[in-house]
């Protein structure tokens, strides 16, 4: 079985980790309400997606 030989350090553990980032969502706006909303997704708002209705919202 693999075993490391030396214990690797904080800093090339790090740097190896440096790309592991959290990213902000995109947002685009719903063409029909106007409101925020996550783009390739029905708005939660109004329930279009692509000039049409897809979902029906109660509110």
């Amino acid at each position: 079985m693999a075993v490391p030989k030396r214990k690797v350090s904080r800093t090339r553990r790090d740097k190896r980790r440096t790309h592991w980032k959290a990213k902000n969502p995109a947002i685009s706006v719903c063409p029909n309400c106007l409101n925020p909303k996550l783009p390739h997704r029905v708005c939660k708002h109004c329930g279009y997606y692509k000039g049409e209705t897809v979902v029906e919202v109660e509110e």
